[in-house]
Order: C-alpha cells, then structure tokens, then sequence
C-alpha cells in the first residue's frame, strides 16, 4: 500500500504543469486540472507522509510480523523507500526526464519484501541489481519527444547489443535464488529486452 501512495504521487507530480503538463491520464482530467495546481502539489506531500507514516505504524505489517521485534527490518524498508524516491530514484529520473513506469512498483514491493521477510544482504543487493539492470519505459515515448535514448546515442544494433548485455547481467542477479521463485522476475526482464511497444 505504501508502494502505491508513492506510486500515485508520482503520477500526480508527473502531471504538473512544471513537470509534464499533462491534462488527460487514462482519459481522466489530472489532478492539477480539477482541483488546481496548489491542492494537486499539496496531495503530492500528504501522500508521500502518509506512506511513510503508514510503514512506520505497528499496524501496517501483517500479523506474523512484529515490528518490536524487526525494528531493524522496518528501519531498512523504510530506507529502501527513501531510497527508491529521493536522489538515487524517481527524483534522480525525473532530473534526468527519465519517468518510471509501472514496473518500479513492482521491484520496489519486491527489494523491499525481500527486506522485511528477512532475505540475506546478498540477496537483496541482487534483487536491486536485477531492478537497476531491467527498468523499462513505453517503447517510442521518449523518442516522440525527443528525450535522450540509447537507440538515439548508439544506433538500433548497439542499442540491442546493449540490451542484451543488461538482460544477461539480470539473470546473473537471479541464478543463485530459487528457479521456481525467480521464474517471473527471468520472464519479465525477457518481457522488457524483447518488447516491441
């Protein structure tokens, strides 16, 4: 739930007209549109604390869970979130006009579950290595707007000669975890390498 008030700012903050301008998502008038650009940054903020007032609640964690006993473990998700928003994440990509998709939300609950269930240091820095290694975005977007890419920088074969790379060193990242267990994250990053929209 955190994962998605985050998840849901950064849509609304993507869509000020500082930003993106953006009237229309999902064929809805944004946030700005309808209730004005101060109350639309002023959810942006309620949001953000909310999600981090709610990871930090006794109540937010699931029963077999005892946030007493893992302060750690929720001290570390709570960092991971941090993390994934401020300057080495969705800040550092919106500088850089570089705006995440719907995956994040996925590695992110992913990185971060693996936290609070108690996966080995390794492992986590696996799984963000993994999610470094695959992040993906809407094939032609950026070109259509003349954002920075790499099939723009290197030309279509680099580009996929790279992109190959990157798929290879993500299943690196996922070799010593369960076959079973890391059979969708091996799907996905083939989804992304290999998808044509």
């Amino acid at each position: 739930m955190q994962v998605e008030m985050v998840h849901t700012m950064s849509l609304v903050h993507d869509d000020l007209p500082c930003m993106e301008d953006d009237h229309l998502r999902r064929g809805k008038p944004t946030c700005h549109i309808v209730y004005g650009e101060p109350i639309a940054a002023l959810t942006c903020d309620s949001l953000l604390a909310l999600a981090f007032q709610h990871m930090a609640s006794v109540n937010s964690y699931p029963p077999d869970i005892d946030p007493d006993k893992h302060t750690a473990r929720v001290v570390c998700v709570i960092d991971e979130l941090a993390r994934c928003i401020g300057s080495e994440g969705l800040v550092a990509g919106q500088v850089s006009r570089l705006i995440y998709s719907d995956f994040v939300t996925q590695i992110v609950q992913l990185v971060m579950g693996a936290i609070i269930g108690g996966g080995s240091d390794d492992q986590i820095e696996r799984l963000r290595k993994y999610s470094s290694e695959e992040l993906g975005k809407t094939a032609g977007k950026d070109s259509a707007s003349d954002k920075t890419t790499y099939q723009n920088l290197l030309g279509l074969e680099k580009s996929w000669e790279f992109a190959e790379n990157l798929l290879c060193d993500a299943k690196e990242q996922l070799a010593d975890f369960d076959k079973h267990k890391a059979a969708p994250l091996l799907s996905l990053a083939d989804y992304i390498a290999y998808r044509q929209n």
